[in-house]
């Protein structure tokens, strides 16, 4: 199993399995989002369906080499926001994942949690008096 270490740089690495992990996740994510182009979604659809025909190249290498080499293409063609913010997402809860319990609270401290309210209406009296009326 791949172990999940902390880079020097204090990131969450994932290891070379959680990092292929990651990327179908990625992949997965990429394809339920309006934001990136129907066109594009076609590429990783057309690899499975190249994953499950009669092989062109005998042995599994080509599959894996033409799935790899499409779900890159797909991930470089998306809007790169798009991908960045999904990759953000998935990192921030792989680490969640693998905190020990005493990191878990501590990013949990992190979260500040209050109530806030609305000003709907200022009333102006004639004295001069403000009377603001607030919707919780």
């Amino acid at each position: 199993m791949a172990r999940k270490t902390s880079s020097p740089s204090g990131r969450y690495s994932p290891g070379f399995f959680g990092e292929i992990a990651l990327r179908i996740k990625l992949v997965l994510r990429l394809l339920a989002d309006p934001r990136v182009n129907i066109f594009i979604k076609l590429i990783p659809f057309a690899s499975f369906i190249y994953f499950f025909l009669p092989d062109l190249v005998i042995g599994p290498l080509d599959d894996a080499a033409v799935l790899g080499i499409a779900f890159s293409l797909f991930v470089e063609l998306c809007p790169p926001e798009v991908v960045e913010e999904h990759l953000q997402q998935l990192r921030a809860e792989a680490q969640r994942r693998s905190a020990s319990p005493s990191e878990r609270k501590a990013i949990e401290e992190d979260i500040i949690e209050g109530e806030y309210y609305e000003i709907k209406d200022v009333t102006i009296h004639e004295n001069g008096h403000k009377e603001e009326k607030e919707k919780r």
